[in-house]
C-alpha cells in the first residue's frame, strides 16, 4: 500500500513521463488552525487532475482553477498564502482564522522524482531540498528527528517512514493491522520466531525478523518515534519484547489481551526489574473500545489508541477498552 507521498510522486512522475507539465505543491508553514499539516504535498497536472491534498478542497479548488486558466508556465518555485484576512479564512474554509503558506514547485524532471520514489519505496528516510532561486533539487540521508524547514531560500522536506513499529506476532490481525499501520506511514517490522506464522508471510513492504522478541527491540533501537505491539496472545514471546520495550523511549507500548490477562501481565513484568512507573505505560488491553470483533476491526481500534498516542491526544479512560468493559461490568452487577 503506497502512502500519501508516494502517491503523490508516482504520479507526478507518471505526468511527466507522459508528456504533462506538473505543478507540486507542499505545505510549508501553518498559523493557527490549519485541515493539513506542515510537509503535505499535492500534484497538479496541467489539465487539472490532482493528486494529495493540502486542505479540505477550497485551496484545492483554487490552485486547479490557476491551473487550468495559466498553465504551469513558471519556471521557478513561489510560495502562495491563503487565509490572511478572515475573507479568505472563509472563503478558503480555514478554521478559526487559519493561515496557510504553500510553496509551488513545477516540476520538470521524471528522473530526479524517480530516485524519491525509490529511496521511499526502500523504506529509507530521505531529505529533499529545493533551491528556490534555481529550483534545482538535491537529495540526501535525514535523520528520524529532522522536520521540514523553509527559509524562503531553501525548502527542506522530509520523505519516508519517520514513524517505526514493531509487532509481536505474525497471526491474521496482525496481518490486518500492519497493511493499515503501512497506509498510515509506519516503517513496520514483525517479529515471530514461530516459523509457521511467518512462512506464508505475503504482504510487501512489511520487514519480517525470526529472532526472539526482546533481541528484535534491542536490535531497533527504539526511540520516541517507534511503536510496540505484543499481539500473541503467549507470555513466553510478549512478556520479552514489553520487559525490554517499556525500558525505551517508544511512544506506545501494548499489549493484546482480556483485562484479567493484562493484570496478570503487569504482575509478571515487576519480576523483571521494571518500575511500576514503566509498567504504567503499557497500554492493556490494547485499543479504543468500538465494540470491535472481527480482526479488521480490532486492528481499526488498536491503530486509533496508537494514533492518539502518536498526536499527544489522551484517551479518556471510558474510551478505553478497559474503562469500557469495566463500566459495563458494574451495569450488569
Amino acid at each position: 500500500m503506497d502512502s500519501l507521498d508516494q502517491e503523490v510522486l508516482r504520479a507526478g512522475i507518471r505526468w511527466l513521463s507522459a508528456g504533462h507539465r506538473v505543478l507540486l505543491v507542499t505545505v510549508v508553514r501553518t498559523w493557527g488552525s490549519s485541515p493539513r499539516p506542515e510537509g503535505a504535498m499535492l500534484a497538479i497536472r496541467d489539465d487539472g487532475a490532482v493528486v494529495g491534498s493540502v486542505s479540505g478542497g477550497c485551496i484545492e479548488d483554487d490552485l486547479i482553477a490557476a491551473v487550468r486558466e495559466n498553465g504551469v508556465v513558471d519556471p521557478r518555485p513561489s510560495t502562495r498564502t491563503y487565509g490572511v484576512t478572515a475573507e479568505e479564512a472563509w472563503r478558503f474554509g480555514l478554521p478559526c482564522g487559519g493561515t496557510i503558506q504553500l510553496v509551488l514547485e513545477p516540476l520538470v524532471d521524471a528522473h530526479a522524482l524517480e530516485a524519491l520514489y525509490e529511496a521511499v519505496s526502500q523504506g529509507k528516510l530521505v531529505s529533499r531540498t529545493l533551491d528556490m532561486h534555481s529550483g534545482e533539487v538535491q537529495l540526501a540521508d535525514a535523520a528520524r528527528t529532522a522536520g521540514l524547514s523553509f527559509d524562503e531560500h531553501r525548502l527542506v522536506t522530509i520523505h519516508g517512514p519517520r514513524y517505526r513499529m514493531l509487532v509481536i506476532g505474525g497471526g491474521q490481525l496482525s496481518r490486518y493491522l500492519c497493511s493499515m499501520a503501512a497506509g498510515l506511514d509506519y516503517q513496520v517490522t514483525v517479529c515471530d520466531p514461530r516459523t509457521e506464522y511467518t512462512d506464508a508471510w505475503d504482504i510487501p513492504g512489511i520487514r519480517i525478523v525470526r529472532t526472539m522478541p526482546d533481541d528484535a527491540v534491542l536490535d531497533m533501537q527504539l526511540d520516541r518515534r517507534s511503536a510496540v505491539i505484543a499481539l500473541t496472545h503467549d507470555p513466553t514471546l510478549d512478556d520479552l519484547a514489553l520487559m525490554e520495550a517499556l525500558r525505551t523511549d517508544a511512544f506506545y507500548v501494548g499489549a493484546l489481551g482480556s483485562r484479567r490477562n493484562n493484570a496478570a501481565r503487569r504482575k509478571r513484568l515487576l519480576e523483571f526489574d521494571l518500575t511500576t512507573r514503566d509498567i504504567a505505560r503499557l497500554h492493556g488491553p490494547v485499543g479504543i473500545y468500538i465494540g470491535s470483533r472481527t480482526p479488521p476491526e480490532i486492528a481499526i481500534s488498536i491503530l486509533a489508541e496508537v494514533t492518539a498516542a502518536k498526536n499527544g491526544v489522551v484517551v479518556p479512560r471510558l474510551a478505553t477498552i478497559e474503562g469500557a468493559k469495566a463500566v459495563g461490568a458494574l451495569a450488569v452487577s
